[in-house]
């Protein structure tokens, strides 16, 4: 079945890391007044390719919504073909897209949620963390507790870290974790794989609680805390793991893979 497509126009692009060469950018819709969709979901960019081939490639939405606006977070890929191409845009250009896509979203009623990401992958939970948290109207996370724990190979590829400290900084549910896989000798914050610092979460949550944090009468969709795991298939398997271990069930863990 055909979809409608749509012409994003890039306002804005910054660039979130230069070795990594990570950029963040900032698309507003010709068609559209509003664009709506839900925090976590993706857009499916299209182009045609040297051979003359239409190519569609999948990105999450790095944002909430906003008006006719969204935010893709991408790295080039040696060899890449869509990603090199929205890294070369320049503000003014345009990408045909269909959208929005994907069940990769904050689940009904809200519970305590961990975010896990590496990588690009904090793309779609920079769109849920807005949107719990918007830095104008009310506040959406109705007093839940938020962890974010981000992991990557190096400090210059932690992306929006300033934006995720601010947040942090304001808000005393939201708690912001970052970790380098391989730190250089002067870093003074968390080390090792995500997994490791979700397992002490879950552990000190369950220690504070008196109980393992799977499932409670109370909570109407059966259980008081999430996982959502975005990233490559190596991360998000070895978290998925971890809290299977720790005594948590599969329809608590969410999870968007990249490969």
């Amino acid at each position: 079945m055909d979809r409608p497509l749509f012409t994003a126009r890039l306002q804005q692009k910054l660039m979130l890391s230069a070795p990594a060469e990570c950029y963040h950018l900032e698309f507003s819709i010709d068609e559209l007044s509003h664009f709506d969709f839900a925090p976590g979901q993706f857009v499916s960019c299209v182009a045609v390719d040297e051979r003359g081939k239409s190519q569609t490639r999948a990105y999450s939405v790095a944002s909430a919504p906003r008006a006719n606006q969204f935010d893709l977070c991408v790295n080039r890929v040696e060899g890449g073909f869509f990603s090199n191409l929205l890294c070369d845009l320049e503000p003014g250009q345009t990408i045909p897209f269909h959208g929005p896509h994907g069940l990769f979203t904050l689940r009904q009623p809200l519970t305590d949620a961990i975010f896990i990401a590496t990588g690009t992958g904090i793309a779609p939970l920079r769109g849920f963390v807005e949107w719990l948290f918007p830095e104008s109207g009310d506040d959406r996370s109705q007093g839940r507790t938020i962890w974010l724990v981000y992991g990557t190979r190096h400090e210059t590829e932690i992306y929006y870290q300033k934006y995720f400290q601010k947040v942090a900084a304001e808000r005393h549910n939201f708690h912001y974790l970052s970790t380098l896989s391989r730190p250089h000798e002067g870093w003074e914050g968390l080390r090792g794989y995500v997994q490791q610092h979700v397992g002490e979460i879950v552990t000190a949550r369950a220690n504070q609680n008196h109980s393992a944090p799977v499932i409670t009468v109370a909570e109407p969709a059966g259980f008081d805390v999430h996982a959502y795991i975005c990233g490559l298939n190596d991360m998000v398997s070895a978290n998925r793991s971890k809290l299977t271990e720790l005594g948590w069930q599969r329809k608590q863990i969410i999870f968007e893979r990249y490969d």
